[in-house]
């Protein structure tokens, strides 16, 4: 995982007064986000469900934040 320099510092800081690895301490740090932030994310993963259909195209259209119409603009997704 790459991390620009300040932050790789504030890792290598913490982890060395924390007694840990760097990776241990990159592991409690993101379990501690995302437990922190988990009905955000749970929410935002239901929007998206609510949009995909199970076509091709609705999943593209979630992925990218682009509206059907504009998929179809641009030429549409050709379902398999």
């Amino acid at each position: 995982m790459k991390v620009d320099q300040e932050t790789h510092t504030l890792i290598t800081h913490a982890a060395t007064a924390l007694h840990m690895s760097q990776k241990d301490l990159l592991a409690a740090a993101v379990r501690e986000y995302v437990g922190a932030r988990r009905d955000e994310i749970n929410a935002a993963l239901r929007r998206a469900m609510q949009v995909i259909d199970g076509t091709e195209a609705s999943q593209v259209a979630a992925l990218t934040g682009m509206s059907r119409e504009r998929l179809d603009e641009l030429g549409g997704i050709r379902e398999l």
